[in-house]
């Protein structure tokens, strides 16, 4: 089956448009097993997800242990739920073919996200797989994405800023219908003008949780024609939610809370958009 239409099944299935990053910090691990932590936060929230995002780094960063807990998660995450590797590769066209083979061959996961600064070489190994998602990072959450993301470049309609150049190549890179934006839900105007450059394109939207980006006007905003294409992420929100009360113990049951007030306000939304300007 294709990402996209994976992606699809679950969001219909679980009436949700929420993807849950899955981001072991382990001075926040409640239990003190990220493997087990985790696959207690997949098994409570399972039935409220469209996909799952692990960010590599925090895998990566306590070695073995992490690769065996990403492994873990893995293999706990139900077949039909995609699972999103967020790890922002981008490198020369051989070594991306390398990224792409470890990310799709070797790991099995339905999607990545991509770095586009080396250009459409370094982007095309990851396209080639036709049945994969590629999501380029094109307008970021973070408050340095102005830094760079902003710059004004030349084009054949005149000045645009950068992460529109993005876009625009992206759509181009788009050959097999697998390429996607990741577009942050804290600059909800630059998003709702993406969408209007990529009408039928697949958003990852993060910035809803810990780094406070307003969810209706990202909704709003990212939504496209059919009332979907969007995945709105939250991973410190939903996995540390016990934390957030104060509540140590209960973290899988608090992380099921958070993640079912998310998805409703998503769907809230989305129905409200639906539904049309109020008369």
């Amino acid at each position: 089956m294709r990402f996209r239409e994976k992606l699809n099944s679950a969001a219909q299935k679980n009436s949700s448009l929420l993807c849950v990053g899955l981001d072991p910090d382990p001075a926040r691990v409640a239990i003190g097993d990220a493997a087990s932590f985790l696959c207690a936060i997949v098994e409570a929230t399972s039935d409220l997800v469209c996909a799952y995002k692990p960010n590599l780094a925090f895998y990566e960063q306590m070695g073995e242990a992490g690769y065996a807990a990403l492994r873990a998660v893995m293999r706990a995450i139900p077949d039909h739920i995609p699972v999103l590797a967020d790890g922002k590769r981008g490198d020369i066209g051989h070594t991306a073919a390398a990224y792409a083979s470890a990310l799709f061959d070797e790991w099995g996961f339905d999607a990545a996200t991509v770095n586009p600064y080396l250009g459409g070489d370094a982007v095309e190994p990851f396209v080639e797989y036709a049945d994969r998602g590629i999501f380029i990072v094109c307008r970021t959450s973070n408050p340095g994405a102005r830094d760079l993301q902003d710059l004004s470049v030349s084009g054949s309609e005149g000045p645009r800023p950068l992460y529109q150049a993005v876009a625009e190549l992206a759509k181009q890179w788009n050959s097999r219908g697998n390429v996607g934006l990741v577009t942050g839900a804290t600059y909800p105007d630059e998003l709702g003008e993406l969408r209007q450059l990529c009408p039928e394109m697949p958003f990852l939207i993060p910035g809803v949780g810990a780094q406070a980006g307003d969810l209706a006007k990202a909704v709003r905003a990212g939504l496209d024609a059919d009332g979907g294409g969007i995945l709105v992420n939250a991973s410190r929100k939903v996995l540390y939610a016990s934390q957030e009360t104060g509540q140590g113990t209960g973290f899988a049951e608090a992380a099921r809370r958070e993640a079912l007030a998310i998805r409703d306000a998503i769907e809230a939304e989305r129905s409200a958009a639906r539904a049309g300007p109020a008369a």
